[in-house]
């Protein structure tokens, strides 16, 4: 059986990206069991509640959702259980310090298989105010209408 390449996509977070202002994203390995694995190639994941904490040298992922295998047995896993995160001492301790500080968190924004292995992109964050939100949106707003404009300007030929 010739081994999976490229990247292909299993969930996203677009709620975290309007909800929060990205800082720095890492890459981060992830320890499932066998059931989670198979369940994730049928393209079925939640990252929308999921959040990383960092306790005892260690990062975990938790309340992401990773529902049961359809065909699992008594094996199956718990669907919203803590998984462990594979990251670098370093990234590992330059997080735990950044969290500290204050008003930062970590969230996951997706999650994909990297060639064959489950990946997640995490990424250092700082929540929005009300006020954030609703300008970012009136930005991307005055975003689309002036593209709109550029190419009805363009096919009209002015």
């Amino acid at each position: 059986m010739p081994k999976e390449t490229g990247e292909k996509l299993i969930a996203s977070n677009k709620k975290a990206r309007h909800d929060y202002l990205i800082f720095d994203t890492y890459e981060a390995g992830l320890v499932l069991t066998g059931s989670e694995v198979k369940s994730l190639r049928m393209g079925r994941a939640s990252l929308v509640d999921g959040y990383v904490f960092i306790e005892r040298g260690e990062a975990w992922l938790d309340a992401a959702y990773i529902p049961e295998y359809l065909n699992g047995s008594w094996t199956n896993h718990a669907p919203r259980r803590k998984r462990k995160l594979l990251l670098h001492r370093k990234q590992i301790d330059k997080l735990y310090d950044k969290t500290r500080e204050g008003g930062m968190t970590i969230v996951p924004l997706r999650m994909y298989f990297l060639d064959g292995r489950v990946k997640v992109e995490i990424a250092l964050a700082k929540g929005k105010r009300e006020f954030d939100k609703r300008q970012t949106l009136r930005e991307q707003q005055d975003k689309r209408e002036a593209e709109r404009a550029m190419r009805q300007r363009n096919r009209t030929g002015e």
